[in-house]
Formats: structure tokens, sequence, C-alpha cells
């Protein structure tokens, strides 16, 4: 043992000591020597290794170990284990004690009847082996009562069962050790706490956050301990709480207990123990500090458990409102004081641990009990939310405040959802919690800005992203912004006068700048030097930035119903931001010179993209006023509109930052696409930007900005005017503008195209790369916006693009061996069948799917997915799209391609994927089978209406039988291989042809295939290859076997079961009989687990007899 973990093993001689140590394993005999071992040695490897042998004797091969061996090993290893308990390493110790439950768990009570009275009795309650019973129980509990190894169901239902019976003596015992060790060292003798009908629930609740009537114990100083009672208390706490987490609640959790526990809770939020640990200095003093806060840890783990069931039975009711009345006492006792920074540097103090385990008991009470109790009118709601306040806004760390963030998010939604479901109650709710929202709000404000909380907002990173793609500080401004959303949904007056006035203020400070600008040599300088003056500035315009994402959130709350209510709250917010963001482009901020470029120029930057991106936040309300000023034609709506285009035109230009630029162009989108002003064509900063984009010789945006651009001014031409006519669209003149447009835009791309004339010149494959993917993803995107749009802008976007779809086609074919091309042009060809294939009419629509289906000849397509990575598998995947795309069009336009695409996909593109491990292409080509079959189904099966009224059920005729086959049996073969993604996809498209179109139900697959499909589901849960989907595959077979109970029953299952290897014919006879008739889902599905939990049991037990055993 010691020379395989030696550092100098190789890995050769190592697989030859582990072949050794093995084959020993097996052998009949080895559990002797290894109890010698175990006796005999304190070498750690060599005990641990006995006991693996010994746990492998126990689960797999206990059955076949003749009853006298197994008498001595049940009695050989507890003496082991109380002899040497003492001085065996804690490992050891609960690896043996593990194995002791092991054995309780194959043969108590039957052949172990003192199995869990010796824990009980011998162990718990003597002193001096307390610790050791107590690690037993645990084990016991954890084991037995969700036990993870194979049992039959009946074995587990019976452990349960058993324990159950035992759970009233058990939490007695812990009730007892508990209170022994308190009182013991309790400094004034304690009085018994009530009974619980003394009090009436309505006393309770009204006293919920009063000091409970056991406050006076609650006060008494917490007793020191000496190490072994901590360490009995910490244990009995942790078998508590695993026992909690599978009881149900029940009057065996007495009242006693509770209270004892809260005595344990108190531990956590003891600062004293611990000043008087760092004050007297010693180490062992400071250990046993954080060790008293462990215990609190665990007493709160307890709590915890029982608040996170949502069944509480109505006895139960009063022991809960206990449980909060002094868990609240003992959050009065942690936030207790006047100034705000001995609360906060209490906390500090506090175990992190504790503090997560209190914030995690405040989100279950919220989460899961306050619909119970708030509606009591004794409930001192305000009480606690001013409890909850203190307790979030002085939490010491990030990750506590964003947990207590979520604890306000959950009680606010719980408030927005009452008000709905009660709409009479609304007013009566508000004047509730008024005065605690707007605190909230106020406070959330306030952390959100540099100038109340400075310190803190400077610790959060701002360049490092997590899985969300946000930094921290983008996280910490979002969850506050989602506060103050929904305080706005519940109180907008109350929350837009609290948050307008703190942006007026950063506001000024910004409009202000324009008079510290001096001009100097270079350009333009911001005269502002002094390095407090930067450090306050730096601060308010970083402020005014996160205002200005708060003003921006809120918009959603000025539109609808409530329009016309708020319409001059969101006037003013509207023209404050037109302004501040003509400003910005008119003082050129972004390109200014500053004292610390490094701080000040991004900070001007995000502001100004950010009252742009404020604005566009408000599009919505600017639609709703464009519709509202098109009845009164007001002037202050175009004013406004036209200064935004003024704001947003000169941003337009490859010298603006990236940030800055993509902001507007966003802006633009909003302004083109959802307010649609009919006179947004005619401003001329908007002809500008025409101008810029068609000229040939400007230099090009960057990609994401250019697309955004030519987005806005297709959506311009093509969309629609809102409240207009047909007849007052224009239509002719904005096709025509339109044409030139797209002309421009793609004039080089369609130069490509090699002609009669002139024979295609050469040029570089990179340059014309570039042109293809410049081109292209300009055109897919104005494609892909238009694509809900009404007929006539379809229309016209086609004219507009007929030139460069057949330059694509004619290009095609050329490219075909450059997946990087093909995968943009098929990209292209998908938008296009997916947006416009109606436009694009029959004939064309036929010639480029036959291009396709000649261009992905089977080497292609092999090439492509086997030798061309990832790209090459992306361009079929688009492929397939396409053709899902073709499959799913009603009528009987593209019903000819039928054929050739399922012989495309089953003889040339199935036997090329089906055999490889990697999921690549499967899904795709499994979604486009299933849009076959689901939307040509007549394409198979011929049903006629008369045919179905005579016979009552219809037995169509069958069509095209053999591909149907084949389809079927590659979704067969699908659920034999490992990749769940796949299954899981396959395994929905059959029950939503059978819900559907009555899959199951059909002849052919009835007689031929449907017990094939029950088989192989069957063998994937006995193999456990799928686990997650267990309850998916268990309601499939039921759908399936219900087409055919009688079948099922008589045929298939004892079928299955003769089929079955490794288990005799009598336990076949058993599995056969537990299977109830059931015919209902739930006792069906039940019976499903049951029997392939069972059968594997069977194969476990019969794979460890020895060999040659007669069974009987």
């Amino acid at each position: 043992m010691t020379e395989f973990f030696h550092d100098c093993t190789t890995n050769e001689r190592k697989r030859e000591i582990e072949e050794l140590l093995n084959n020993f394993a097996q052998q009949i005999g080895a559990w002797r020597f290894c109890l010698y071992f175990l006796s005999s040695t304190r070498n750690d490897y060599v005990m641990m290794y006995s006991l693996t042998v010994f746990e492998n004797l126990i689960n797999k091969m206990w059955l076949g170990v003749p009853s006298q061996d197994k008498m001595e090993i049940r009695s050989c290893l507890p003496k082991l284990l109380l002899a040497h308990h003492k001085t065996l390493p804690y490992f050891i110790r609960n690896k043996l004690c593990k194995v002791i439950v092991d054995i309780g768990r194959q043969d108590w009570p039957m052949f172990y009847h003192d199995f869990f009275t010796n824990i009980l009795q011998q162990l718990i309650q003597s002193p001096v082996t307390t610790p050791l019973g107590l690690i037993m129980l645990k084990t016991t509990s954890e084991e037995l009562a969700c036990p993870r190894e194979d049992l039959s169901v009946a074995r587990k239902e019976e452990l349960r069962k058993l324990l159950l019976d035992q759970v009233q003596t058990v939490l007695g015992l812990l009730t007892g050790i508990l209170e022994t060790v308190w009182d013991k060292y309790s400094v004034t003798a304690a009085t018994p706490p009530p009974s619980p009908t003394s009090g009436e629930s309505g006393d309770l609740l009204s006293n919920l956050l009063q000091s409970p009537s056991s406050a006076k114990l609650l006060n008494q100083p917490i007793p020191i301990l000496d190490v072994e009672s901590e360490y009995i208390c910490s244990l009995a706490l942790e078998c508590l709480a695993h026992l909690f987490s599978w009881i149900p609640l029940s009057a065996s959790i007495t009242p006693s207990l509770l209270t004892t526990i809260f005595h344990f809770a108190r531990f956590g939020c003891d600062i004293r123990a611990r000043k008087m640990a760092s004050v007297n200095g010693s180490s062992q003093n400071c250990v046993l500090g954080q060790e008293r806060g462990r215990l609190g840890v665990l007493a709160m783990s307890c709590i915890n458990e029982l608040m996170s069931k949502n069944c509480v039975p109505m006895e139960f009711e009063e022991y809960l409102l206990r449980m909060f009345q002094q868990t609240f006492y003992l959050l009065q006792k942690i936030t207790k004081d006047n100034n705000a920074h001995t609360v906060k540097s209490r906390l500090e103090e506090l175990d992190e641990s504790y503090i997560e385990k209190f914030t995690d008991f405040l989100r279950l009470f919220v989460s899961v009990h306050l619909r119970r109790i708030e509606s009591y009118s004794q409930f001192p709601v305000v009480e606690f939310l001013t409890l909850l306040f203190k307790y979030t806004f002085h939490q010491p760390t990030h990750e506590g405040y964003f947990s207590c963030l979520d604890i306000w998010t959950l009680f606010l939604d719980y408030l927005t959802s009452k008000i709905k479901s009660r709409l009479g109650d609304k007013e009566a709710v508000l004047n509730r919690y008024e005065d605690a929202l707007v605190l909230l709000l106020t406070e959330v404000l306030n952390r959100i800005q540099f100038r109340y909380n400075q310190a803190q907002l400077e610790e959060l990173d701002d360049e490092t992203l997590d899985d969300d793609q946000q930094t921290e500080w983008q996280r910490y401004l979002r969850q506050s912004l989602e506060v103050v959303a929904r305080v706005m949904e519940l109180l907008p007056t109350h929350a837009f006068s609290t948050l307008f006035p703190v942006l007026q203020d950063n506001l000024e400070v910004y409009l202000g700048l324009q008079q510290f600008i001096v001009t100097s040599g270079s350009g333009h300088r911001l005269n502002i030097t002094a390095e407090n003056d930067c450090r306050r500035l730096h601060c308010s315009l970083r402020d005014l930035s996160s205002l200005l994402q708060a003003v921006g959130r809120l918009a959603e709350y000025f539109i609808g119903d409530v329009f016309a209510a708020r319409f001059s709250d969101a006037l003013t917010v509207v023209e404050r931001l037109v302004k501040v963001t003509l400003y910005g482009s008119q003082i050129k901020l972004y390109n200014i010179e500053t004292a610390v470029p490094s701080v000040l120029k991004p900070d001007l930057i995000d502001v100004h993209a950010q009252s742009l991106a404020a604005l566009q936040a408000y599009s919505h309300w600017l639609a709703q006023y464009c519709s509202e000023a098109h009845r009164q034609n007001t002037q202050q709506f175009v004013t406004l509109i036209s200064t935004t285009m003024d704001a947003v035109t000169p941003l337009i230009s490859t010298k603006v930052q990236d940030k800055l630029l993509l902001s507007a162009c966003h802006l633009l989108v909003s302004l083109a696409t959802t307010v649609r002003p009919v006179f947004l064509i005619s401003i001329p900063a908007v002809q500008k930007v025409f101008n810029r984009i068609t000229d040939a010789s400007a230099q090009r945006l960057v990609n994401k900005a250019q697309v955004l651009v030519c987005r806005a001014l297709s959506n311009i031409l093509l969309l629609p005017w809102p409240n207009l006519p047909e007849n007052e669209q224009q239509w002719p003149v904005r096709s025509i503008n339109h044409a030139s447009l797209i002309s421009a835009l793609s004039r080089d791309y369609r130069n490509l195209k090699p002609n009669a004339v002139t024979p295609q010149r050469k040029m570089p494959l990179d340059d014309t790369k570039v042109i293809i993917h410049q081109t292209l993803t300009v055109l897919e995107d104005i494609v892909e916006n238009i694509s809900g749009e009404s007929t006539k802008s379809r229309q016209i976007c086609y004219q507009s693009l007929q030139e460069s779809v057949q330059v694509s086609l004619a290009l095609f074919p050329a490219f075909i061996h450059q997946s990087d091309v093909t995968d943009e042009m098929l990209s292209f060809f998908l938008t296009l069948f997916r947006g416009l294939r109606v436009q694009m009419g029959v004939p064309f629509t036929e010639q480029i799917i036959q291009t396709f289906l000649s261009m992905f000849t089977r080497e292609q397509l092999a090439e492509s997915i086997l030798h061309e990575g990832s790209t090459g598998c992306r361009v079929v995947e688009k492929f397939l799209k396409i053709l899902q795309v073709v499959v799913q069009e009603p009528g009987q336009v593209f019903k000819p391609f039928l054929p050739s695409i399922i012989s495309l996909c089953m003889e040339q593109v199935y036997p090329i994927i089906a055999e490889r491990p990697s999921p690549d292409v499967k899904a795709e080509l499994f979604e486009l089978l299933f849009r076959t079959l689901h939307h040509n189904w007549r394409y198979f099966f011929k049903s006629t209406v008369l045919a179905s009224v005579q016979r009552g059920i219809a037995e169509e005729q069958m069509e095209n039988e053999p591909q149907f086959s084949a389809i079927m049996q590659a979704f067969g073969q699908s659920f034999l291989q490992p990749d769940i993604h796949l299954f899981k996809q396959n395994l929905f498209y059959l029950e939503t042809l059978n819900t559907k179109q009555k899959l199951y139900h059909k002849k052919i697959f009835r007689t031929t295939m449907l017990f094939q499909f029950v088989n192989v589901l069957l063998q994937v849960l006995v193999h456990k290859s799928h686990d997650l989907l267990q309850e998916e595959i268990g309601i499939a077979i039921y759908n399936m076997a219900s087409v055919d109970f009688d079948g099922f029953f008589a045929a298939f299952l004892p079928e299955f079961l003769t089929s079955c290897d490794g288990v005799d014919a009598n336990q076949k006879n058993v599995l056969g009989r537990n299977f109830k008739m059931d015919r209902d889902l739930p006792s069906f599905t039940q019976n499903v687990h049951r029997l392939v939990n069972d059968l594997r049991y069977y194969r476990l037990c019969n794979d460890s007899l020895p060999p040659g055993t007669v069974k009987l």
C-alpha cells in the first residue's frame, strides 16, 4: 500500500498493484485477513483498503456470504469500533461506522435486530461513547433514509418505515443531550418553556417581534462549554439537520427541542465570546470562539431545514410562529443599535457562514411563509421590514448585500402579484407599505452613487466579465435598478419624485462643463486640473451615468394605459435627455482633452453613450406620442425628433469611439423602427446619413455599426407609417429610393459575377471574401428585420435585392469548397427562405433548392462533415435548416421535393453521422425528419373522411412505407447513443407526433415498432445512462403502452422478463407480480421505476453469489 501511494511509483507499477489488490478483494475469504489487518495495523492505507473490501462485500456480495460468516462480521466489526474508536484517525473511524451501517441497511431488523438499539442505548446513552453514537446515528440517517446503493423498492420503503417509527425516540434523545449540556453550563436555572396551549396564535402573532416568552432564557449569558461538550453538541446538531431534511413536520418536533436549538443559534451572534477569546489572547481561546460560532451555524442549518418545508400541518403552525418569533429576536439582537457604524461592525465580527444562514432564513421566510403569515392582521409587517432594512444595508460583503436585495425583490414581487390578484385592496396594501418602500428606494439609490457610497463602490471590479458577461459593477447596478423598477411599478409618483431631482443635480454639473472648455492649439481642452476637482467630477459623472440608466429602466412605466396620466413627467424626462445628447454632440465632449485622460475621458464618453441609451429606452413612449401627435399634428413632437437626429448624426463617423457610435446607431434604429415618424426621411440630418452610407468613397464604419445604420435606413423606406391609409404611404417613391440604397450597398458584390462581356477580373481571394462578408451581413440583417412586416414592405425589399440574390446563387458553386464563404451564403439564403419565400416565387425557389441538392453530393457532405471541422458542420446544418423551412411550407408547391429531401437525409447525411459520437448535425437532421413527418403526414398516411366515418377508427392506407420505417429506425437508433440532448429532443418529437397525429396508434407503428421502442426505453432506464430524463422516459413508455395495455401486460412484459439475463426464474416471477396492472399514469410510471430498480438490485445480488451456489 505504501509503495502504491509513493511519489516515485510509476503508473505501470500502480496498475499492477491495483490488479493484485482487486483480485485479493474478490476472493471469498478475504474479509478474514482484512479483519486481522484492521486490528493489527496502524497504517492508514492498509486500514482504508481493508474497509473498502468489507464495503464491497456487504454492498455487492452479501447474499452469497454464509450466514455463519455474516454473524461473525456483525459481531466483530462493532467490537473493533468500540475498542479503537478513541485512537483511530477520524476518517477511518467514520468509514468503519459506514461499513457497520451498511450491514444494518441489509440485515436490520431481521438478522441484526439490535442494530438500532445498540446505537441509541449502548452508545449514545453512555457518556464515554456519546460522540461515537451520534456519528453512527447521522450515518444511519444518511444511508438508510435515502439509500444510494441499489436496494429493492420494497426494502427502501421498509427502511423508511422502520426509521420513522424511531423518530420520536431519537429526537427525544437528541433534545436530552443538548439540554443537559446547556443546563450543566448555564449560569441560572432555566424555567421550563411554556406549554404550546398557553398562548393563542393571535397573541403570538402580534408579539412576533416582541421578546418571546422564553426571552428571559434567551437573554441569559451564553455558557462557556468545554471542548468535549462543544463537540457533542455540534454532532447532535448535525444529526438534527440531517433528520429534518427527510422527516415530515409533526408533533415529534417538540417546543422544547425548538427552544433548545434556538439557544444554540445564539452562539453565532454572541460577539462577547469572540472578544474574550481575543482579549485573553491564547490561541486555544481563539479556536474556541470559532467553534462556538460553528455551533450557531449548525443550529441555523436545523432551523432552515424546517423552514424550507412548504407543507405545514395545522398542528405545526403554532411551532412555526414560535420559530419566527425566536429568530426575529436573534435578528433584533444582531441589528440592535441606533448607530449604523456599530451595527455594521457587529455584523463584520460574526462568522460569514452564520450571516449566510441567517440570510437564507429570511429568504425562506419571505418566499415560503410570508403569504401565510402576512394575511393575519396581527403580524407586525412594518417592524419586520425595518429589521430586514437594517440587516440589508449593514451587510459587510457585496455578496451578502446582493442576497438581501434578492429577498427584497421576492417581497416586491409578492406585493405586486397580491395587488394584481385583488385589485380592490390596492390602496390598503400600498398604504400599509408605502413608507417602507420609499425608504428602500432612497437607500438603494444612495448605494449606487459615489456621492454617498464611494468607498464601497470603488472596491467593485469593472473589468472582468462573469458567466453572464457582466462585470461586478454592472451586476451591482443591474440588481439595484431592478429593485428601483419594482418600486416604481408599485408607487410611480413617489419613485419619480425621488429619482428625478437627483438626476437634475448631476445634470447641472455636466451641462455646466461648457464654461470650462478652452480652445488650445490641438483642439478643445477641459480646464479643470486640481486633483480634488477632477476627483469630484469623476464621481459626479459616474453617478450621472448610473442615474441615466435608472431613468431608462423606468421608461416602461410611462406607456400604455397611463400614457396620458403621466405624460408631463415623461415629457420632462425626454426633453432633458434630448437636450443632454445634443449638448454632448455639439461640444464634442468625446474628443476633448482632460487633465486625467485615463479617467475622465471614458467617463465623458460613458455619460454621452448612456444618455443616448436612456433616450432609446423611451422610443415606445415616443411612438405612442407620435400616434397622438398625428391627430393633433404638434410641432413639439417634430422638434423632439429632429433635435434628436441633430444629436445622433455627428456621431455616425469613423472618428467616434465604438461605444458611443453604437449607442447612436441603436437610437437611430429605434427611431426608424419603433417610432416611424412620416417626416423622418425629410430631416436634413437623416439625408446626410443616407449620403454618407451610399457614397462609395466614404470610409466604412465598423461592421456592427454599418449593419445597424443600413438597417435603420432600409426600415425608414420599407416600414409602413402608422395611422396612414395605404394610398398615402408613398410606396412608389420609397420603392425607388430603396432600390438605389440597396444598389449602392451591393455595388462591389454584384461586380463579382462573371458575365459574357467582361470575364471575371482576377481579384485576390481574401479581398473577395471581405466583399462577400461585408455585403451579406448587411443584406441578411435587412431581410431579417423585414420578415415579419406587411406584404408590401417585403415585396419592395425583394425587388431591390433580386439581383444580389441571383448573383449569390451564381457564385455559390464557385465557393463550395470554401466552407467559411458557403456558411455566410447559406445564412443569407436561410434568412431569405424564412422571410421572403413568397416574394421569391416558386420557379426561382425551385432553382435554388435544385442547385443546393445537386451541389451537396455525398462526397461534398462527407468532406464538409468529416474534414472541415466545425465550419463544415455548420454549413451542412444551415443547409438542413433551409430544407426545414421548405418542408414546413403549406400547400402543394414544394411537395415534389419531398422524395429527394428524404433520400438526401436517409441515404446521404444519416449514414455519415449515424455512427459518429459527436452531436454535430444530428440535432438539425432529426429536426428536419420530424418536420417532414409533422407537416407532411398525408405523404405517408392518406386518410379519407369517408373511411373514418364508416369504420369509426380509420385504418389509413399507408404510402411510402420504406421511407417511414427508415425514419423511425433512425429515431430508435438515436436512443441507443449517449448524447442526452439528442435523446431528449427526439423523445419530445415522438411524443409530439403522437399527440398531434396519433403516431403510436398507427397500424404500422403498433404492429412492428411499438414494443421495440418500449424495450429500448426500458433498457435505457435499467442502464441508468440517461438518468436525468427518468421522468420523461417513464411518461413516454406509458403513452406507448396505453395504445395496447392488454398486449403490454399479456405479451410484452412476460417476454421482456424472459429475455432479461442475470436474473433467475423465481426473481422474474416476483418482478412480474410486483408490476400491478394499473392503467393510470402515476401508478404505471411508479411500477416501471420499481421494475427497473428491482431488476438492477437482483442482478447485483446474483453477481455476488459464489460460483456453484444452488438457487432456491
